[in-house]
């Protein structure tokens, strides 16, 4: 065997031991929550597509049309020939719907992670990011060159602490955190955080990734709002939203924007209609939150303040087996294992849509209540 294969097969059975080896499963996805695996029709709580958009008409006859104009492709960069008209009107509808000044669209939104961040600060400066933030921010937040310090998860004294040690010794200072974190569905202390940055002249940086198009629309301290296309707006593509300054700056220092070919023009006129749907269906946007909040009522959770609840289960092969139990009886829900989230906390992730039916809501809590995989 050779050696390259022969060292990636102990890595593989080192992950295999560990219950932490991943493969992939094609899934068909229909309309609304219905998928088909492995020759079954399942109920899926696990996709981000928190607003069913990826199958609705607007969107599709949005993306036929532009085909029909533009292509298939976009040819080159933005800064070549790749910044079709479709891409003005994105960005003005998303720094509508922010309440900023501008937008800049990039490939996805770990491009805009790891494009931004390293633009805005480098050797010398300053990093301070959640303990739970995303990967790709602290993945660009070590590419950036900056040193950087995690806080504990939504710990505003912690934050605090540290730049009241740290802040002083460096130029710059940008704080990373997320709206509502992925894994755990919670949301950060936003308007305190912008506080805190203020008092000590640092930039606060949010990911709205999994609140965009799910959390009631309000307006953000934040100085920098990145998020992405690819979830509740039922696209692809990230963004950064913020001042004329900020993304003028960007679009020339933008590393991930500048060597990267444009989107597609169907995917920039997808994401147009579903920017447009998410500003003027505000119904629409509030159901995801109420199953979720049906969801941990039924199971005596706290309130649910994302369309995310994870049930902890700690270990990976009961994590695993119980996501197994659940295929069995007709839903899907992915089992989420380190390193995605931290060691021993390996745990159900669901994830709920406008397009949940309240009879699948309780459906499912039932079994969870039935397998005492909740301890309240």
């Amino acid at each position: 065997m050779p050696a390259l294969d022969e060292s990636l097969q102990q890595k593989l059975l080192l992950l295999e031991a560990r219950h932490t080896r991943r493969t992939l499963h094609e899934t068909a996805r229909g309309g609304g929550v219905r998928v088909r695996r492995a020759g079954r029709d399942l109920i899926s709580f696990s996709c981000n597509d928190y607003l069913n958009l990826t199958h609705h008409p607007k969107l599709k006859q949005a993306a036929h049309a532009a085909i029909d104009a533009y292509g298939t492709g976009a040819g080159a960069s933005r800064l070549v020939t790749g910044d079709v008209p479709l891409y003005a009107e994105l960005e003005s509808a998303l720094a509508a719907y922010k309440g900023t000044e501008s937008a800049l669209i990039f490939g996805s939104g770990y491009l805009a992670n790891l494009g931004a961040i390293p633009a805005l600060v480098g050797k010398g400066d300053l990093i301070l990011a959640d303990k739970l933030s995303h990967a790709c921010m602290i993945d660009a937040a070590k590419l950036s060159g900056a040193t950087v310090m995690r806080f504990a998860h939504n710990n505003l004294d912690h934050c605090r602490l540290l730049l009241e040690a740290n802040r002083a010794e460096h130029h710059h200072c940008l704080v990373l955190t997320e709206t509502v974190f992925s894994m755990d569905g919670d949301r950060a202390p936003i308007q305190a955080l912008s506080r805190l940055c203020k008092e000590f002249d640092s930039w606060l940086m949010t990911d709205d990734a999994h609140g965009f198009g799910v959390l009631p629309r309000t307006a953000s301290p934040a100085d920098i709002q990145m998020g992405t296309l690819s979830k509740a707006c039922g696209s692809y593509g990230g963004y950064v939203c913020g001042s004329n300054l900020l993304i003028s700056y960007l679009t020339t220092a933008a590393r991930s924007l500048i060597f990267s070919t444009a989107l597609p023009p169907a995917t920039l006129a997808a994401s147009l209609a579903g920017v447009k749907i998410i500003a003027n269906e505000p119904d629409l946007v509030a159901k995801p939150m109420a199953h979720a909040r049906h969801f941990t009522s039924l199971l005596g959770l706290d309130p649910a303040t994302s369309a995310i609840v994870p049930v902890l289960l700690k270990e990976n092969e009961k994590t695993l087996a119980a996501s197994q139990q659940l295929e069995a009886r007709g839903f899907l829900v992915a089992a989420i294992r380190p390193p995605t989230v931290p060691d021993n906390t390996a745990r159900l992730r669901f994830a709920f849509t406008s397009s949940h039916e309240t009879a699948d809501v309780e459906a499912i809590a039932t079994i969870v209540k039935e397998q005492e995989w909740v301890c309240t």
